[in-house]
């Protein structure tokens, strides 16, 4: 349980979470959002994999997917209701 709230909270804290939150504000359509969030997960895993697909957890890769496109929806979100201010 542990291991899992750490994967969570380290992704959260590193490429998926802060730069999905940018690239998600940098567009208004909340599906690209996600997308470009999902891609920044899947492109952190294989950098700090090293290229290799022997080296991916499953886990890692479907969490930093999943908080990339969380945190594109979120920065997009944020830029919708910022701008209806």
């Amino acid at each position: 349980m542990l291991d899992l709230l750490g994967t969570i909270g380290g992704n959260a804290l590193s490429l998926p979470g802060i730069l999905g939150l940018a690239l998600g504000m940098m567009t208004r359509n909340w599906r690209l959002a996600a997308i470009l969030g999902g891609v920044v997960g899947v492109v952190e895993t294989l950098i700090f994999a090293g290229f290799t697909l022997d080296n991916i957890y499953l886990l890692d890769a479907v969490v930093a997917v999943v908080v990339g496109m969380v945190a594109g929806t979120l920065g997009c979100a944020i830029r919708n209701k910022g701008a209806t201010v």
